[in-house]
């Protein structure tokens, strides 16, 4: 039996659509390629402009290895773990709460509080750089840990808060009602109740905010000045050279710092699918 002009116009069509996919996949990961290419090629590579082809020689242990001996790369990266690590914890409990609040609690100011956390979120970066800078100047936390941490959950929470509180209007409230009944307080039930049912949306956020804190450049580079604060962003600046780049350590390094939220995203790779499709489909 011959097929139908159907059955062949979705068979080209699917032809189609898996080499347009391949094409841009390939596209998509070219400069990563490329970085992990220059990452094991040896300084000759690098200085005869060989980028593309695979090295003649490879230097994966040399480079990896002098990224730690030549830098402080073992410091910067232990910054941003300390930088990283609380404020997404301060973030997601932050929101979790003020979501719960936004959502099961009714009084006036509800919507408009509501619209302020949305709005945070449409305000600039670089227009509060200056002020910003100076507020913590003033505040005794320039160049430290805190101060990074307490401006990224400042920064981080309205997004999150919004995210959240839809998430939990979609939960029935019948269970908070009979949790009321049964004489809980409001803290038990966010504890007991709320928490639980948020792990998917938690998950989620904690994925993205995780990538975004960890690859933060901008405030790092606002906030910062010493070594002993300095995220893995930063400190990749470390590893030039004095006259000439050296770019397979920089590549190195990259790789490196790359691979914590790589690693976060496959470990919670399942919690972070049910967290963006929660809602999706009724019934």
């Amino acid at each position: 039996m011959f097929p139908t002009p159907i059955q062949n116009y979705s068979l080209t069509t699917n032809i189609i659509y898996r080499i347009l996919l391949g094409v841009t996949l390939f596209i998509w990961l070219l400069p990563l390629i490329a970085v992990m290419l220059t990452s094991i090629r040896t300084f000759e590579d690098i200085l005869v402009g060989d980028y593309w082809s695979w090295p003649e020689e490879t230097a994966i242990i040399s480079n990896y290895t002098a990224i730690f001996e030549s830098g402080k790369m073992s410091r910067f990266f232990l910054n941003s773990v300390i930088i990283t690590l609380p404020t997404v914890f301060g973030t997601l409990f932050l929101s979790s709460m003020a979501g719960y609040s936004l959502a099961v609690h009714k009084f006036k100011l509800n919507l408009l509080l509501f619209c302020m956390f949305i709005a945070g979120n449409f305000v600039p970066f670089q227009i509060l750089m200056i002020p910003v800078r100076m507020l913590t100047i003033d505040l005794g936390i320039y160049n430290s840990h805190f101060g990074l941490i307490i401006f990224h959950i400042a920064f981080q929470t309205g997004f999150c808060t919004f995210f959240l509180r839809n998430f939990i209007k979609e939960l029935p409230f019948e269970l908070i009602e009979a949790a009321r009944a049964d004489g809980a307080s409001e803290w038990l039930i966010y504890r007991k109740i709320i928490l639980p049912l948020l792990t998917p949306s938690l998950a989620a956020l904690g994925v993205l905010e995780f990538t975004f804190i960890w690859n933060d450049y901008f405030w790092a580079l606002i906030l910062t000045q010493g070594d002993n604060v300095k995220p893995i962003t930063i400190g990749l600046d470390m590893l030039r050279g004095q006259w000439v780049a050296t770019y397979n350590l920089i590549a190195a390094g990259s790789v490196l710092a790359a691979l914590p939220p790589v690693i976060m995203f496959f470990a919670m790779q399942r919690h972070f699918i049910m967290g963006l499709t929660f809602g999706a489909v009724k019934g």
